[in-house]
C-alpha cells in the first residue's frame, strides 16, 4: 500500500476537514472520495495525506479548490428527459389534482448544484399550473453544501451550451437572452429560494409535496443513504413524491416508499410514524391576576397540572420556563428558581433531547410536534424512553401564549417490547431445534436461504457498481468540461501567436535589405526572404548554424570584430562596408549594419545584421 492509500492518514484528514471547516465527509463512499482528494494531492505535489493536511494549514485558499473537486456539480436542464416527461405527464397532474384550488405546493431540490434542476421543475410546474397560478401557489427550496454553486444558481444566468437541454419553446418563454448568456425570468425566480443545507446533518425542510434529489445519494455509503432517506421521509407529506437519479434505488426501503415508476426512479411516501396524543394541553396561568391564587377553579386546575402522571413544562412566548409540574421538577431537577429563566439556559433544553429547534418549529408553524421514543441513558447504565410532545397554547383570540412540552414515560412499554423481542428470539431458537429433527428439509431450506442471500449480495454489489460507474461518469464529464475550456484557451493563444508571427514576417519582408538575427553564440535565428534571394540559401538550411561558418558570397570573416563589439557589454552598433558576391556571381558592395539584440531587461541577447547595397537599393533581385 502506498503512502497516499493509508486509511489512518486519510481518516485523519477527513477529521481535520470536519474540525476546521465543518465539512463532514465521513458518510461518503471511500473509493470515490479517495479518488477525488488524490487529484488535489497531485495538483499541489503532496506525497501523502499527512503532507496534504500540512499544505492546507499553510495555504487556506486550497480548501476552496478541494471542495470544488470533491463536490462534483454535474447537472443539466431536463437531465434524463424521459424521466421528466413521465413526471410532467403522469405524476404531477395527480398530485396537483389532489390539492384544493389555491392550496400551496412545496418543492425541495436537495443537492441542487448550480440550479438547473430547480429551474427545470419551475418550468414544468409553470406549464401545468399557468404562470399566474405558479406565482401564487408554488414555493421551491433549492439547497446544496457548495456555496460557489449556490452563487451561480442565484444569478440564474447560463451559457448557450448549458441551456442546450431546454426545449426551444420553453427557452424562449422562460429565459431572457443577453450578451452574458440566458437568464431565467426574474418574476418566476422569486418563487425559488436557494440556501446552504447539509442533508447528512441539518434538519430537513418539512411539509414537502415533491422532493427532487437526483444522483446525490450515490456518493454516500449505505448507512448514510438510509439516514438521508429517513429525513426525506419525514420531510414529505402523506403521498408526497420522491424523484431520484437513475443510479439510485429504494429496494431496501420498500416499507417507507412505494415505486410509482421504478425505471424512472419516481416513488411515493407510504407509512407515517404513530403519534401518541395522550397528554392534555396545559393552560397558561396569568400571575398578574390577583384572583388567580384564590379562585378555587384555578387552584383545582393548578393542582391537577401539578399532579399529572406525566412530566410537563410550559414555555411562554418569549422562551421562558413558565410552569413545571411536580413530576417534571423531580425528573429534571428543576426548582422554583428555574421558573422565569430562558429554556436555553437549562439542561432540559438539550437533555434528554434537543428541544430548541423543535420549539422554534412549533412556534413558527403553530402545530403540534411529537418526538417518539426518545432514549435517555442514565448514570446507572440503565435507560429510559419518552414520547416528547410539544403543543402550542392559544388564547381565545388564537394568539400564541406559549408551548406545552410533555414527557410521556414509555420505559415500561419499551422494556416489554425488548423482552418480547428477546422472547421471540428464544422462540426462534426453540423452533430451530425442533426443525433440526428433519435434517433433509432443513438442508434444503438452508440451501435455498443461501441462494437468496447470494442473490441479494449480488444485487447489492451490482447496485454499488452502478453507483460507482455513474460517479466516475460524472467525474469524467467534469474533467471533459475542464479540458474543453483549456482547449479553447489554447486555440485563442495559438491564433494570437499566428498573428504576431505574421506581423513579424511582414516587418522582415518590408525591410530593404537582408536581415539576419543571431544569438549570443552567433547561431542563426532568423533569415528573411531578401537574405535567401541574395545568398541563395533557404531559411531552413541556415537556421541553427554558426553564421561565421556559412559558405556564402558575403565575407563573414570580416564581420567577426563588429559582431564581438555588438555582443560586448558596451553593445556598440557598427556599420561595415565589404565587397561580396551575390548568388548570381555578380560582385557587389554591401553596407553591413550590426546592432545588438536587446532583451526586456536591456541585456544583450544576440545581434541583428542588416545587409544593404552601397547605393541604398534593395539587394533583392540584384
Amino acid at each position: 500500500m502506498s503512502s497516499t492509500e493509508s486509511p489512518v492518514e486519510f481518516e485523519a484528514l477527513l477529521d481535520y476537514l470536519k474540525r476546521s471547516r465543518g465539512f463532514d465527509f465521513s458518510g461518503y463512499k471511500r473509493a470515490s472520495l479517495m479518488r477525488r482528494i488524490s487529484k488535489r494531492l497531485q495538483s499541489v505535489g503532496a506525497t501523502d495525506y499527512g503532507a496534504y493536511e500540512d499544505f492546507l494549514e499553510v495555504h487556506p485558499e486550497e480548501f476552496a479548490h478541494l471542495f470544488n473537486t470533491v463536490l462534483i456539480n454535474v447537472t443539466a436542464f431536463f437531465r434524463d428527459p424521459q424521466a421528466w416527461q413521465v413526471l410532467a405527464d403522469d405524476v404531477l397532474p395527480s398530485m396537483i389534482g389532489a390539492k384544493s384550488p389555491g392550496q400551496g405546493i412545496r418543492v425541495w431540490s436537495a443537492g441542487c448544484a448550480s440550479g438547473e434542476e430547480a429551474y427545470t421543475i419551475a418550468m414544468v410546474l409553470a406549464e401545468l399550473l399557468g404562470v399566474d397560478d405558479f406565482r401564487e401557489r408554488v414555493k421551491i427550496y433549492a439547497t446544496d453544501v457548495d456555496e460557489d454553486a449556490l452563487t451561480k444558481a442565484r444569478h440564474a444566468t447560463y451559457s448557450e451550451r448549458e441551456v442546450q437541454g431546454v426545449p426551444p419553446a420553453l427557452l424562449e418563454k422562460y429565459f431572457e437572452h443577453s450578451e452574458s448568456g440566458y437568464t431565467f425570468r426574474k418574476d418566476l425566480r422569486r418563487q425559488i429560494i436557494f440556501g446552504r443545507h447539509d442533508i447528512t446533518q441539518d434538519a430537513p425542510i418539512s411539509r414537502i409535496d415533491l422532493l427532487i434529489s437526483r444522483n446525490t445519494l450515490m456518493y454516500f455509503n449505505a448507512e448514510t443513504q438510509a439516514r438521508i432517506l429517513s429525513r426525506f421521509h419525514f420531510a414529505l407529506v402523506e403521498r408526497g413524491i420522491l424523484f431520484l437519479g437513475r443510479a439510485e434505488t429504494l429496494l431496501a426501503h420498500s416499507n417507507t416508499f412505494s415505486p410509482v415508476d421504478l425505471k424512472r426512479r419516481i416513488s411515493v411516501k407510504i407509512g407515517s410514524p404513530g403519534l401518541r396524543d395522550r397528554l392534555l394541553m396545559a393552560v397558561h396561568n396569568d400571575p398578574a391576576d390577583p384572583a388567580s391564587d384564590s379562585d378555587p377553579k384555578v387552584r383545582t386546575r393548578d393542582a391537577a397540572f401539578d399532579a399529572a402522571g406525566v412530566a410537563q413544562v410550559v414555555v411562554d412566548g418569549d422562551g421562558m420556563l413558565a410552569l413545571a409540574n411536580e413530576r417534571a421538577r423531580a425528573l429534571f431537577g428543576l426548582t422554583s428558581a428555574d421558573l422565569g429563566r430562558p429554556l436555553q439556559d437549562l439542561k432540559l433544553s438539550y437533555r434528554p433531547v434537543e428541544l430548541r429547534a423543535s420549539l422554534e418549529q412549533v412556534q413558527s408553524e403553530r402545530r403540534k410536534i411529537v418526538l417518539p421514543e426518545v432514549e435517555w441513558p442514565q448514570p446507572s447504565a440503565d435507560r429510559r424512553w419518552f414520547d416528547v410532545q410539544l403543543v402550542p397554547l392559544f388564547d381565545p383570540a388564537h394568539a400564541l401564549l406559549g408551548v406545552s412540552i410533555s414527557f410521556g414515560d414509555i420505559t415500561a412499554a419499551k422494556r416489554l417490547q425488548l423482552e418480547l423481542e428477546h422472547s421471540n428470539q428464544e422462540l426462534e431458537t426453540a423452533y430451530e431445534e425442533l426443525q433440526s429433527t428433519n435434517e433433509e428439509l432443513e438442508t434444503t431450506n438452508e440451501e435455498l436461504q443461501s441462494t437468496i442471500e447470494e442473490l441479494e449480495t449480488t444485487n447489492e454489489e451490482l447496485q454499488s457498481t452502478n453507483e460507482e460507474l455513474e460517479t466516475m461518469n460524472e467525474e469524467l464529464q467534469s474533467t471533459n468540461e475542464d479540458l474543453q475550456t483549456m482547449n479553447e484557451e489554447l486555440q485563442t493563444r495559438s491564433a494570437e501567436l499566428n498573428q504576431v508571427n505574421a506581423f513579424l514576417e511582414s516587418i522582415l519582408m518590408s525591410l530593404r535589405g537582408g536581415v539576419v538575427v543571431l544569438d549570443r553564440e552567433l547561431k542563426v535565428l532568423i533569415w528573411n526572404s531578401q537574405a535567401e534571394d541574395q545568398w541563395g540559401l533557404r531559411g531552413d538550411e541556415v537556421i541553427g548554424k554558426h553564421f561565421l561558418n556559412l559558405d556564402i558570397g558575403l565575407p563573414v570573416e570580416q564581420l567577426g570584430r563588429p559582431l564581438r563589439a555588438c555582443l560586448s557589454t558596451d553593445a556598440v552598433q557598427t556599420t561595415t562596408t565589404v565587397d561580396a558576391t551575390n548568388r548570381r556571381g555578380k560582385p557587389i558592395t554591401c553596407d553591413v549594419t550590426c546592432m545588438p539584440l536587446v532583451g526586456p531587461r536591456f541585456e544583450v541577447r544576440g545581434a541583428i545584421l542588416i545587409v544593404e547595397s552601397r547605393d541604398g537599393t534593395s539587394l533583392q533581385g540584384t
